[in-house]
């Protein structure tokens, strides 16, 4: 026995062999634990203390759950002191039947750790049975001719108990002629013999009744008896003889029923019926007469029933021969039996446990169990094996125990559960294997946080949303169970302003539904960016981060908004001269409106709805460009109006109306009389013709005086940066030659605003204002018929703010080199371009009261920069259509989140060389 195992007996009559004192974490077991204890022990006897024979505290038998486990459990644990006790009727000679060394294994098992170890408990005989004669008369016919000194096998006696309590000697009853003599069998055992001392007369006594008792070694002694009766006949001096006094064979433990196996033969030298034999069992067990069947007659021995080695690996039997004339002689017949491989494996499961944490490292022992094979040899011998693609393994350890453990990581989200099938193969010819499945659950760990079903949300929502309403949904899963993979949703972050963020949205914890607070509105908010959370509730918990931005979406809520023409500062009407010669395609001037929505709801058409003329003036779809269609005749009026209608492309369309005066002149003189005269109605075509003409021909007059003026002061003078300048007149020249105006290149002429009071009686004015390129000067009219209350700067250069407008393309997305402007100061086709987004309503009316009162200083002065459109006699000097804010980089289409922007357009291609100065808007209240 190893070292670290000691020997130990137990003192009276139980008795404790090699206790076990292993360390509790061992990891193989050791030499097993051997008690030794007699047979029939009473219920609830003490074997021994296993608790202190495995180092176990008396607190640790309850607590690491110490038990026994074997195939028929004849011992159990006591919980409290530990102690092995005897929990069932213990027979050896029921349990081991003929074997002399008989021995119980039983396992015991504890927890936490998990381990078993080994115990074996030697189960000693007592002499509980007496030896006992398979017949209890024996009859014999021994012939008077015998000779004294011949021999009489008698029938032996059994004795189950072993040992010294086992059949240890025969006697017999006194008597003068027979002694018996003890003669050992080839296996060990006795078997008495009837010995003649003296000759038999039958005359003198037919007949002898002797006691044959059979004694035990025991203390005390056990005994039984048999009666033999002895019947003296006529002589028959010769006895049967065996070939062979021992009989040995070997058989299969397959061969079927009714196989042939050995064939006894004995002789007899008499002749007659003293020489027939017959054959019989003497001394034979019941199992072998079961097993065997011998004839009597020819000595045959034949099987009658299946054999099997597990149960009996040898019979011996003994086998009789006797003649007519009783005399008979006996032989010994071994018969082994040789294993066959007629038994599978078995798979016993003695400790298992099913539930395993998802994180458990390798190595982690989750099922203990042993293999049995009844075979012998090789037959016996079982190698284990687990099925593929589980995360296991199994490792030895000793006497076919063999524990599961883990070989990989494990992951419950992969794989939830493992059946795991064991098998077992032992190594006979043909091989023979069992299997066993067991199921593995695993237990969740916290190791997956939750996953968004999008990396990130885009969401549309139209403006003027119902506050309350939901407006998307986000959504993560987590395939961990349980509390651990149940997510809830919350708003951590977003790009608007975090004390008002709870005012704007709102997020459902349990469903991620994203709930607007409020209305949005496309002209305040166009976009903005939430930060959701998913969140499991593991411990520790997981989360994970989504963006989701929300696009609020244009609705047709505004109308279009005319920015020009409009009422001048004291709410007169404005209006434009038109030169008489202007050819057909000429710019008369341009309605500018913008809408504050955005994209087809901000794409703007105009209209005519009401003209003094209807074929006289076209009006661009989606540029607001008044051109002429044909040049003016000789029965047209001078004064025209046009009542023009601006629509947006929403559904329903809004729309806005403004209404041109035109007045066709040559040059400012012709308009003054207009104005300084009372109005008369106007009864004749051909008189308004003439005044026309008459003002017409008076300014001519004067233009050139002036320019004949300027040649001779500059020849005068010496070369001036003043030179091409203009006189302190009521009119203002260029310096260039004198020539008719070019109006076919659809550039609008020298404009000039005429604010006229309320009252047509006075004759004095409010404005004038002149925008062609010349420095400005204090004006001679002033100081003759006209009071000069204001002169206004104009505003940047028209060619600066007519830009082309491309229509909407497919996928609304435009160059960062692009530059929007508004669309009212596009120039372009018919063919549609985008509108302009919402003006700046605050900024602009600030403006116009800067202008307001600038006039009314009268600081202003005469003239300035061209292109203006009449804009700066409304706004003041600071302001041009570069103050307008740019719209149309607001511009989108609902559903994308594309900006649209628009890159500077072609300038009118038949702008003049000093540019688009020569328009002008002149004020005056609309006769009623």
């Amino acid at each position: 026995m190893g070292g670290s195992c000691a020997q130990r007996r137990r003192a009276g009559p139980r008795q404790v062999l090699f206790p076990l004192l292993l360390p509790l974490f061992y990891p193989t077991l050791c030499e097993p634990i051997r008690y030794s204890i007699p047979e029939e022990l009473a219920k609830g006897s003490v074997v021994g203390n296993l608790a202190k024979d495995l180092g176990l505290s008396v607190l640790d038998v309850s607590a690491r759950k110490l038990r026994v486990s074997a195939e028929k459990l004849h011992f159990s644990v006591d919980a409290e002191s530990g102690d092995l006790l005897v929990k069932d009727r213990i027979d050896r000679e029921q349990i081991c039947k003929e074997r002399r060394r008989c021995e119980l294994q039983l396992e015991a098992v504890v927890e936490n750790p998990l381990n078993i170890f080994l115990i074996i408990v030697v189960i000693e005989d007592v002499n509980d049975h007496a030896p006992q004669f398979q017949k209890d008369e024996i009859n014999l016919e021994i012939s008077e001719s015998v000779s004294p000194g011949m021999g009489t096998i008698l029938e032996s006696a059994e004795d189950p108990d072993i040992s010294m309590n086992s059949l240890s000697k025969y006697q017999l009853s006194p008597n003068e002629y027979f002694s018996l003599v003890e003669k050992d069998n080839p296996d060990g055992g006795k078997y008495p013999e009837l010995v003649l001392q003296k000759t038999l007369d039958r005359e003198t006594q037919s007949a002898h009744h002797l006691v044959l008792t059979a004694l035990d070694g025991g203390d005390p002694p056990r005994s039984g008896t048999a009666q033999i009766r002895i019947l003296v006949i006529d002589a028959n001096d010769n006895p049967p003889v065996f070939s062979q006094d021992v009989y040995r064979v070997s058989l299969r433990e397959d061969v079927p029923p009714g196989t042939s196996i050995l064939r006894v033969k004995a002789t007899d030298q008499d002749e007659g019926i003293n020489s027939e034999i017959t054959y019989s069992f003497l001394g034979v067990a019941d199992k072998a007469q079961h097993v065997f069947s011998l004839d009597y007659t020819t000595g045959n021995i034949l099987t009658q029933q299946p054999l099997d080695f597990e149960e009996v690996e040898r019979y011996t039997m003994n086998i009789e021969a006797k003649d007519r004339g009783s005399l008979s002689t006996r032989c010994k017949v071994i018969i082994e039996v040789l294993d066959e491989n007629d038994n599978s494996p078995e798979i016993i499961i003695t400790s298992l446990s099913d539930q395993i944490m998802e994180d458990s490292p390798s190595g982690v022992v989750v099922a203990l169990f042993k293999t049995r094979d009844r075979d012998s040899g090789e037959n016996g011998e079982v190698r284990c094996s687990l099925s593929r693609g589980v995360p296991f393994k199994i490792h030895s350890s000793s006497n076919n125990y063999y524990k599961l453990v883990t070989d990989e990581a494990l992951d419950r989200e992969q794989t939830p559960e493992y059946n795991v099938t064991i098998a077992a193969t032992d190594r006979g010819k043909p091989p023979l294997s069992s299997s066993k499945t067991i199921t593995l659950h695993i237990t969740d760990v916290n190791d997956n946080a939750p996953v968004f079903g999008q990396s990130a949300y885009l969401v549309h929502v139209p403006e003027n949303n119902q506050p309350g309403a939901s407006i998307a949904q986000v959504s993560a899963s987590d395939p961990d169970f349980g509390p651990n993979g149940r997510v809830s949703y919350s708003l951590i972050a977003s790009d608007l302003e975090s004390r008002t963020l709870s005012s704007y949205v709102s997020v459902s914890a349990q469903s991620g539904v994203v709930f607007a607070q409020r209305a949005f509105d496309h002209e305040q908010l166009r976009a903005f960016e939430l930060t959701l959370q998913a969140r499991d509730q593991g411990s520790p918990a997981l989360s994970a981060n989504v963006s989701l931005r929300v696009l609020v979406g244009d609705r047709n809520d505004n109308a279009p908004r005319v920015l020009y023409p409009a009422l001048g500062p004291d709410g007169s009407a404005l209006f434009d001269t038109v030169p008489r010669a202007a050819q057909p395609g000429y710019l008369v001037t341009k309605v500018v409106a913008v809408d504050a929505d955005s994209g087809h709801n901000a794409w703007l058409s105009y209209h005519v709805v009401q003209a003094s003329e209807p074929g006289l003036f076209s009006l661009g779809l989606r540029t607001g460009e008044v051109r002429m269609v044909r040049a003016l005749g000789d029965k047209d009026s001078v004064r025209q109006r046009l009542l023009v209608a601006v629509r947006d492309g929403g559904q329903p369309p809004h729309s806005a109306t403004a209404t041109l005066h035109l007045v066709f002149a040559d040059s400012l003189q012709e308009v003054l009389p207009d104005f300084s005269d009372h109005p008369t109605p106007s009864d004749s075509q051909a008189e308004m013709q003439f005044y026309l003409v008459v003002a017409l021909a008076l300014i001519s007059v004067l233009f050139l005086l002036a320019v004949i003026l300027v040649i001779a002061l500059r020849l005068r003078q010496s070369f001036s940066p003043a030179a091409g300048g203009c006189f302190e007149s009521v009119l203002c020249s260029k310096s260039g030659p004198v020539g008719s105006p070019n109006y076919s290149e659809g550039t609008l002429p020298c404009a000039y605003n005429f604010c006229v009071p309320g009252d047509q009686m006075n004759p004095e004015f409010n404005f004038f204002t002149s925008v062609d390129h010349c420095p400005a000067t204090q004006d001679n009219l002033n100081k003759d018929s006209m009071l000069l209350a204001s002169i206004l700067t104009p505003s940047i250069e028209g060619d600066k703010i007519l830009k082309q407008q491309a229509p909407p393309n497919t996928d609304w997305r435009f160059s960062q080199a692009q530059r929007p402007g508004t669309s009212g100061s596009q120039n372009g086709d018919d063919t549609g371009t985008w509108p302009n987004n919402q003006f700046d309503t605050e900024m602009l009316q600030a403006m116009i009261l800067a202008s307001a009162s600038e006039a009314a200083d009268g600081s202003s002065t005469l003239g300035g920069a061209a292109g203006t459109m009449g804009l700066s006699a409304r706004y003041g000097p600071q302001f041009t259509l570069q103050h307008v804010p740019d719209y149309r980089q607001n511009v989108y289409i609902p559903g994308s989140n594309a900006t649209l922007t628009n890159a500077a357009g072609k300038r009118d291609g038949k702008a003049s060389a000093g540019g688009n100065g020569n328009k002008k808007k002149s004020g005056k209240k609309e006769k009623k």
